[in-house]
């Protein structure tokens, strides 16, 4: 029977399967479909021109195929739409106005593909939505100047494109926006005020042109916690806010045309990564050179008058800087009680996403009792992996770091970096991060829920060996593969794993291949210096290395 002739059927979920081929024609006729989810299969057809007969469609996901073509005017019909991704496929042509009926749609997902033209301002007039991600196109022009009518907006996401001028500063009226995403474009101009007015968590505009300095309206943002302004052109020094802002758990500050002495405090809290490229920079960072070394040359290029007026300004700075120092070191001991009250009464920096908008922190720390042994199901180097189910039945694994490594810069800086990829990366073959908790006292990672463990565990069991047959092996391979030529070819900048092993290859039920742990992942940007430092688990690296 084929499924055309089940006309009664409301809903469809084939996901996460191997369907090839293209999709059957006969879908069109389920008039009473609400939902179709075809997502993670190997479809490999354009999507039907009469795809609009179904109206009644709430639900469409297409995501994670290789679907080709264009979007078909038809969807125009789809009135009912509130969730749409096409992400991850190869959909070429525009983003026209096929859309602009979908009065309901909140969440828009077409990343990931090959389209071109400019972002339309019919998307300004779709007021429901709440995620809109049109990463990894062709797209060029500017941004919407009237962004801020998508009032309900929570997560945008534009990066890797091509366009240009200046962010809008309309977009500080999205009142309800926490993630912001416009890196790896060509936009200039400064960076608006209006973002002080906003409830960002985190904020990504690297890679693109902006100049000015670092707008002072960013201290307002009272629970950021990822800042990536690196690769523009701005300039000034490394503003006092920021170290002060104690809730950011990952900066990035480098190649710029920042100038002046490293705040101490900055020092202290984050690695010389997140400033290199500054070459006005001085102080005690690994890299730069001393701001003493910089006077002195300054000096013995200057005439002996404005040598001595310098000398005698310094002095005073010097009495006054030791009075303020000793009131410094002298408040210091009495507010580290109440600096401690500070973050343990603002200690859960959580960000979790794709899980209907939220995950709450204590329905985490409930399904695992507080993280108790009994729902470890392996532990690792630096931390141990939990199972939790919360409360609705969604299963999660849980990548907690042991006490003393939470601690360790190094291991800080692996789960930071895991962080970043993993919530840029949408592939079928790689695992999926659904948030993090980056606190002194806990920090995990929330992962999609793989039945099977890692490839290393499978192998080693028997009956499982036996079951992983030679179909199913080359499949894993297959999936891997997918997951690193995308990693190499179809992201800007190309990213590099440096350490695929079988640990760190999980399957699920179905023994479909995942690929994770990027901690150790570099992106290969080609105006960039590249470590040559080894890394990755011996047995897997080269011959000639390990």
């Amino acid at each position: 029977m084929q499924l055309g002739n089940l006309k009664n059927l409301v809903a469809i979920n084939l996901s996460g399967n191997m369907l090839v081929g293209p999709i059957p024609s006969s879908l069109v006729h389920l008039t009473n479909l609400t939902s179709l989810c075809l997502s993670l299969n190997q479809i490999n057809s354009s999507i039907p021109s009469d795809v609009g007969n179904l109206k009644k469609l709430v639900h469409l996901d297409l995501s994670s195929n290789y679907l080709n073509g264009s979007i078909p005017s038809s969807l125009n019909h789809l009135t009912r739409l509130n969730y749409l991704s096409f992400h991850s496929n190869f959909i070429e042509g525009f983003i026209d106005q096929e859309i602009r009926n979908a009065d309901h749609l909140s969440w828009l997902d077409l990343s990931n593909n090959k389209m071109s033209g400019v972002i339309p301002i019919e998307l300004t007039k779709l007021t429901q939505l709440e995620y809109l991600n049109l990463s990894s196109n062709q797209l060029s022009g500017r941004i919407p100047p009237r962004i801020d009518l998508l009032s309900n907006l929570l997560h945008l996401d534009l990066s890797h494109n091509r366009l240009v001028g200046n962010i809008p500063t309309h977009i500080g009226n999205c009142n309800n926006l926490k993630h912001l995403s416009l890196n790896n474009n060509s936009l200039n101009g400064s960076i608006p005020a209006q973002f002080g007015s906003l409830s960002l968590f985190y904020i990504d505009i690297s890679h693109n042109v902006i100049s000015g300095r670092i707008a002072h309206h960013l201290g307002e943002l009272t629970s950021l916690e990822f800042l990536n302004l690196s690769h523009n052109n701005l300039s000034g020094t490394i503003p006092d806010f920021l170290n002060s802002m104690t809730q950011i758990s990952s900066i990035d500050l480098s190649y710029n045309n920042l100038e002046g002495k490293i705040p101490r405090e900055f020092k202290d809290r984050y690695p010389p990564q997140a400033i290199i490229g500054n070459k006005g920079l001085c102080g005690e960072f690994k890299g730069m050179p001393s701001c003493l070394t910089s006077t002195t040359t300054n000096l013995e290029e200057e005439p002996e008058r404005d040598r001595f007026h310098f000398s005698t300004v310094s002095l005073y700075l010097l009495f006054y800087l030791s009075i303020f120092g000793y009131l410094y070191i002298f408040l210091s001991a009495n507010n580290d009680v109440e600096s401690e009250r500070t973050v343990n009464r603002n200690g859960d920096l959580l960000s979790i996403w794709n899980y209907d908008g939220r995950i709450a922190y204590e329905d985490i720390i409930k399904a695992t009792e507080d993280f108790n042994i009994k729902y470890c199901i392996g532990t690792g180097g630096y931390g141990s992996v939990y199972k939790a189910q919360l409360p609705n039945g969604y299963i999660f694994a849980l990548k907690k770091l042991h006490q003393l490594e939470a601690k360790e810069a190094a291991l800080i800086k692996s789960f930071e970096t895991e962080v970043k990829v993993l919530s840029e990366i949408r592939h079928r073959n790689i695992l999926k991060l659904h948030g993090f908790c980056l606190h002194k006292q806990c920090m995990f990672l929330v992962y999609e829920y793989m039945e099977r463990g890692s490839l290393y565990c499978v192998l080693r069991n028997d009956d499982e060996a036996v079951e992983l047959n030679w179909t199913k092996r080359v499949n894993i391979v297959k999936g891997v593969a997918h997951a690193l030529s995308y990693l190499h070819h179809n992201f800007n900048p190309p990213i590099v794993h440096r350490d695929i092993s079988s640990s760190n290859i999980l399957l699920n039920m179905e023994f479909e291949a995942f690929v994770s742990d990027f901690g150790t992942a570099r992106p290969l940007n080609p105006n960039s210096s590249h470590e040559t430092i080894l890394t990755g688990t011996y047995g897997y690296v080269a011959p000639a290395l390990g």
